[in-house]
């Protein structure tokens, strides 16, 4: 058994090496160690220390639940816990997490996990949320399965062709980034969606083609006419913890006046306080 754990790490290093595109000599040089023992390593000639399985996952940029998994295919300890937010240990995390949500009203914000699974959203969220059913909110809500699901937001988008697009886009990338069954999963399954076959649906926006510095803002019909939006991603900077390390807040701000008038108004009457997200 102990000879078959470093062949195995090394196995998964070199997964980790080809998926970042370098050479065995470019990770050397990144990890400060040499080509030739790092060759020994991922044939399983060599066991690498913690230490180095550590500076190899920090060098090729491994996020910390696959580094956990190579250290223990290295027949190590998991050097990084994974906590609930619902954790004492968590409980600031979460104050700021409800803080961030809450100052950026009236505009919808959202917490989500590594796989895009909906953890928190704001009041404002309901903007976005009106008329989705329970089957895409129930177990868990996932951010690709309601902006892309025929029975989801897909159906109030204007713009759907060029949203589904992007949005493809941004999950395929993900997905040969990490190499995550999960995701690819995901993306399999939202991929497969049927979507309209009629361009037409793509047209009617009010600002046409005319140029943007946003590339695919999302175009949204609702009764309060067509509202447009762009978002903003940020993460936790320095993370020691798993769960903390995949957390991303998207942002989401008007694209125009008409929009961010909608919003505020919306705020002011009390439409937005029964967002599905809030927990």
């Amino acid at each position: 058994m102990g000879v078959q754990q470093p062949a195995r790490v090394g196995a998964l290093l070199r997964e980790w090496r080809q998926r970042r595109r370098l050479s065995q000599l470019d990770l050397a040089l990144l990890a400060d160690t040499s080509a030739r023992h790092l060759s020994c390593v991922e044939t399983g000639r060599a066991r690498p220390s913690r230490a180095m399985v550590l500076r190899l996952s920090r060098a090729l940029d491994v996020p910390l639940r696959d580094r956990n998994t190579l250290l223990l295919a290295a027949d190590y300890a998991p050097a990084y816990q994974e906590s609930s937010l619902d954790d004492e240990a968590m409980a600031s995390i979460r104050s700021a997490l409800d803080t961030m949500l809450a100052s950026h009203e009236p505009y919808p914000a959202v917490v989500v996990d590594r796989l895009w699974n909906v953890l928190l959203g704001n009041r404002a969220m309901a903007v976005l949320m009106d008329g989705i059913p329970q089957h895409l909110l129930l177990p868990q809500p996932n951010v690709f399965r309601l902006a892309l699901h025929p029975d989801g937001l897909a159906q109030r988008l204007v713009n759907l062709h060029e949203v589904r697009a992007l949005f493809l886009e941004r999950l395929h990338r993900q997905v040969i980034a990490t190499g995550d069954a999960h995701l690819r999963a995901l993306y399999e399954e939202v991929g497969g969606y049927p979507v309209p076959e009629d361009p037409g649906a793509e047209r009617g926006g009010s600002a046409g083609n005319a140029p943007s510095p946003i590339q695919v803002p999302l175009r949204i019909r609702t009764p309060q006419g067509e509202l447009a939006m762009f978002s903003t991603m940020a993460t936790f900077g320095a993370p020691a913890d798993v769960t903390l390390s995949e957390l991303a807040i998207e942002f989401f701000y008007p694209f125009d006046e008409h929009t961010a008038n909608a919003l505020h108004a919306l705020a002011s009457t009390g439409t937005t306080a029964d967002s599905p997200l809030l927990r």
